[in-house]
């Protein structure tokens, strides 16, 4: 049979409470039950055993009644045996003395007692040795029914079985409450989130105060909202940017291809090849960061940034200004060799595009860092515009940008890969735009 659990943290926790309560309930009333019987029977016997001592001292003297008087102290029968087991003497009527017959002292002690059970009748009986000085030995017994001891604890067995119910009922309701108390700002926070849509990404959940578990979480949730709406609202200016910019190509390659088609001319479908290039760059560029968003482990090859930027250098030789590189000592770092290519050629690409006489590419150590930086002596990055220029498709030069084929994502993604590569890119002051990127170097 399937063992039914409660499924909500409230009835858990009532559950939980009410089953240790149970348990502390069980494990005190046994240990009361135990330790009061035991001290009621220690001390019955101990009254019993000097009812006994005092009939004994009477033998010693050789002064006892075959009728013994009642003894005190709720002991009920006192009894006199010789060593064959004969009744001598008794306070009362009674047909013990065979039951009792065998009960005596052990070596070396004179007293010793045992707990009796007569047809469910629970009895403690004493024996206690007892000798007139040169005479035979005799054995003085002394009886007491524990009906008492058994009337007392059978009235605590059953105040602790009546009292256990109640308890653990409280014990359950008093978690039940305190349980939903604590979980009330958990309410407000799973209902203020369900409230949340793509449309709302601006509510948050209340925030309890405090420095408990439940306050933490109402921050973390929050964080968490800010971040996915900061993440839904660059995902809907990327969304309109690219619209926007794949807009214009394909307006422009199907207006030249109208042109082409009307009047056949070789230089509107060279134009219009050159719109399906540009079209096909701001696509891989695109794809390209949509890679870098899913945050994927780049390679962790050995790559020498001087010998990276040593190749991209020889490779423009035929640019429209000089690229000199400043670097006379290996750079090393971890990482995916082409995508740290991609980087330093869309930091050169953009230098290129904007510098008057020449660009510059240093790479160098500094500390545990590895440093590769662009400068070129172009207009410059405006302070405020230098944290903005690595958004995607922000263009400081719009017409200019678009005319030499740009993108408008090539820093994006050159500051991506950076981050990728646990770096970071960031654009400094001139004369012209320096563009420095910092990542861990490798001994």
């Amino acid at each position: 049979m399937k063992l039914l659990l409660p499924r909500t943290v409230r009835g858990k926790v009532a559950a939980a409470s009410a089953l240790a309560m149970a348990l502390l309930l069980a494990a005190g009333g046994i240990w009361l039950y135990v330790v009061l019987r035991s001290n009621l029977l220690d001390n019955t016997t101990g009254r019993t055993e000097l009812a006994a001592r005092k009939v004994a001292a009477q033998v010693n003297t050789g002064t006892v009644r075959a009728q013994l008087p009642p003894p005190d102290d709720g002991v009920d029968l006192v009894l006199v045996l010789d060593e064959r087991g004969r009744m001598t003497a008794a306070s009362q009527e009674t047909g013990a003395a065979g039951e009792l017959a065998d009960l005596r002292p052990p070596d070396g002690q004179d007293s010793t007692s045992r707990l009796l059970n007569d047809a469910g009748r629970h009895e403690v009986a004493v024996v206690v040795r007892a000798q007139i000085p040169g005479g035979p030995a005799s054995y003085v017994y002394g009886m007491t029914v524990l009906s008492d001891v058994d009337d007392a604890t059978g009235a605590i067995g059953w105040a602790l079985l009546a009292s256990a119910p109640p308890l653990i009922a409280l014990a359950a309701a008093i978690a039940w409450a305190g349980t939903g108390l604590a979980l009330r700002p958990v309410t407000s926070i799973r209902t203020e989130l369900a409230e949340v849509s793509s449309s709302e990404l601006d509510r948050r959940v209340p925030d309890p105060g405090g420095a408990d578990e439940i306050a933490l979480l109402a921050r973390t949730v929050n964080a968490t909202l800010d971040r996915l709406e900061q993440a839904h609202v660059r995902q809907r200016e990327f969304v309109a940017d690219a619209s926007h910019e794949l807009r214009n190509p394909i307006a422009a390659v199907r207006s030249r291809l109208e042109v082409a088609l009307a009047a056949p001319d070789l230089a509107s479908v060279r134009a219009a090849l050159d719109d399906t290039e540009r079209l096909q760059r701001i696509a891989a560029d695109l794809l390209l960061l949509a890679r870098l968003d899913a945050h994927p482990q780049p390679l962790a090859e050995p790559v020498d940034l001087t010998l990276l930027a040593a190749e991209d250098t020889a490779r423009r030789r035929a640019a429209r200004v000089p690229v000199e590189l400043l670097a006379d000592a290996p750079v090393p770092v971890r990482g995916d060799p082409a995508q740290l290519e991609r980087m330093l050629a869309n930091l050169v690409d953009n230098a290129v595009r904007h510098a008057r006489t020449e660009v510059r590419v240093r790479a160098a150590r500094e500390g545990v860092d590895a440093i590769l930086e662009v400068a070129d002596d172009g207009p410059g990055i405006p302070a405020a515009d230098r944290s903005r220029i690595f958004e995607r498709f922000v263009r400081l030069d719009a017409a200019r940008a678009r005319e030499s084929g740009g993108t408008g994502l090539g820093l994006a993604i050159a500051r991506e890969i950076a981050r990728a590569h646990g770096g970071e890119l960031s654009a400094g002051a001139g004369p012209g735009a320096t563009f420095t990127v910092r990542l861990p170097g490798r001994p």
